[in-house]
């Protein structure tokens, strides 16, 4: 156990040293230790008490409270000169620091005979510019914004595109001072496109195909064990393997409506992406889920927030009448020692307020205080819907919350926000142990999202509503039922 806590620790003092290390000068034992201090309170509360005395809710809000607001004070006041990282991350400090340095590097992108037509890209009405930096790969615009950002954007992007054509990508984003400069990055798929697409479009649909056609088999095979079926039958009777069907298909068409979500929302906006490719695995649960690549730039925040949250709210809708059906034909039992949030055959709905109002929803009368769910193999594909719906929504980072957040609120909001999720999960793994191995996921997530093309322009009230209702989604899947609701459903 103590082997366990300390390679927990050393894990978590990593992931805040990559995080906030080039962005602070606050020593990062010192962050580490001010974020860690509730935790370390709880386990001392659990050393002294034993597991079965919960903590009062002051000792948990109290120690929260005062130290996010410390830890969101000592990061401020440590915040270095803006570096972009996003732009060059793998650059040294002295080359970031000293501008001569970085003028005798051999690659750039840029002459200095160029740098008047450049010059004449900006109107001082629409971006007055005031410096422009040469790094080995690209080229920062930096002044003073005179018109709206969208405006501006498209304005600029239009003039640049006059003078040097396709030759570079004109990145608009906010800078850690709140100002937003320009930064123009050698577009090297310029001359790519439209090479050989035809064939690579033919090998994406033959992969693609070819791996829904092994995760089909792998996911059936799970469900075949989830029905009882032992592998020492399947081999003399293979149609044994239908018994696996209503997971695997259910499963599937979960997690492929999520994916082709994000895909046509991809294709709308006119970026490029594959398939969605599957993950088959002969264990766990048959599969590892789906994905999409995006091969394109994203142009700005409004196609970011809708591409990502159009892959949830895809799966969420095609998972709710799934799990509802799944649920009707579950088998209520009595709760017991052996029931659990990873237990299919007991488990306590009241592990989730939306997992609770829908099993009450489908059984009615028969799912009481005293029950656990004994889930159909549907009702089981349909509960890990909600779980990869959870998981993909949490505001951490490349996943599609993290996305979701940065479109909303920016790049800068966006990490604070990730980092106070990943602690309130982390807290959240010590009432439900479930939640430990998804707050360890979310510290090897990194915080820092790809910006847009235009990372400036903010969202419409529409997608804000959208947003917040998404974040609320995922607080009905994690948060466990209330006492005070449960007496109201009768459960």
């Amino acid at each position: 156990m103590a082997l366990w806590f300390l390679l927990f620790m050393g894990l978590t003092y990593l992931i805040v040293q990559l995080s906030v290390s080039h962005i602070t000068r606050t020593p990062v034992w010192l962050l580490w230790l001010v974020l860690m201090t509730p935790a370390f309170i709880l386990i001392g509360w659990t050393l002294i008490y034993g597991a079965k005395q919960p903590p009062p809710p002051a000792l948990i809000i109290w120690p929260l409270f005062i130290c996010l607001l410390l830890y969101w004070i000592l990061f401020q006041s440590g915040r270095q000169i803006p570096r972009d990282t996003q732009t060059q991350p793998q650059a040294t400090g002295s080359q970031l620091a000293n501008h001569s340095h970085a003028e005798l590097l051999p690659v750039r992108p840029i002459e200095p005979i160029e740098e008047t037509n450049l010059r004449s890209c900006f109107p001082w009405s629409v971006y007055y510019i005031q410096n422009i930096e040469y790094r080995p790969q690209a080229v920062i615009c930096r002044g003073q914004l005179r018109t709206g950002a969208s405006q501006a954007y498209q304005q600029i992007k239009t003039n640049i595109e006059g003078q040097f054509g396709d030759r570079f990508l004109v990145i608009f984003q906010e800078g850690m001072d709140g100002k937003p400069f320009f930064v123009l990055v050698p577009n090297t798929q310029a001359s790519k496109q439209n090479t050989r697409r035809g064939l690579e479009n033919l090998t994406q649909v033959g992969t693609a195909l070819f791996l829904l056609f092994l995760t089909l088999i792998t996911t059936t095979l799970i469900g075949s064990q989830i029905e009882g079926v032992e592998l020492t039958k399947l081999t003399s009777d293979f149609t044994l393997l239908a018994n696996g069907l209503p997971y695997a298909l259910g499963l599937i068409t979960i997690l492929g409506i999520h994916e082709l979500g994000h895909y046509f929302t991809a294709r709308f906006h006119k970026i490029s992406s594959t398939l969605p490719y599957f993950i088959p695995v002969p264990f766990f649960l048959g599969t590892f889920g789906a994905f999409i690549q995006i091969r394109s730039p994203i142009p700005n925040r409004k196609a970011l927030f809708d591409v990502s949250i159009a892959g949830p709210t895809a799966g969420f809708i095609a998972t709710l009448p799934l799990l509802l059906w799944g649920l009707s034909h579950s088998e209520v039992v009595s709760l017991n020692d052996k029931m659990g949030m990873l237990n299919p055959n007991a488990l306590n709905p009241k592990y989730s307020i939306l997992l609770a109002l829908l099993s009450k929803l489908a059984l009615g009368s028969e799912l009481t205080a005293k029950s656990a769910l004994d889930l159909h193999p549907l009702a089981i594909a349909g509960f890990l819907g909600l779980i990869v719906t959870a998981l993909n929504l949490m505001p951490v980072g490349q996943l599609d919350g993290g996305h979701i957040v940065h479109a909303m609120f920016g790049q800068r909001t966006a990490v604070v926000i990730g980092h106070i999720a990943r602690l309130l999960l982390l807290l959240l793994s010590f009432v439900r142990q479930e939640l430990l191995l998804w707050a360890i996921l979310l510290l090897f997530i990194p915080l820092i999202d790809e910006p847009t093309l235009n990372d400036v322009t903010e969202l419409d009230n529409k997608r804000d509503v959208l947003g917040l209702l998404a974040i609320a989604v995922l607080l009905l899947i994690v948060l466990p039922l209330p006492e005070a609701i449960a007496r109201v459903l009768q459960i």
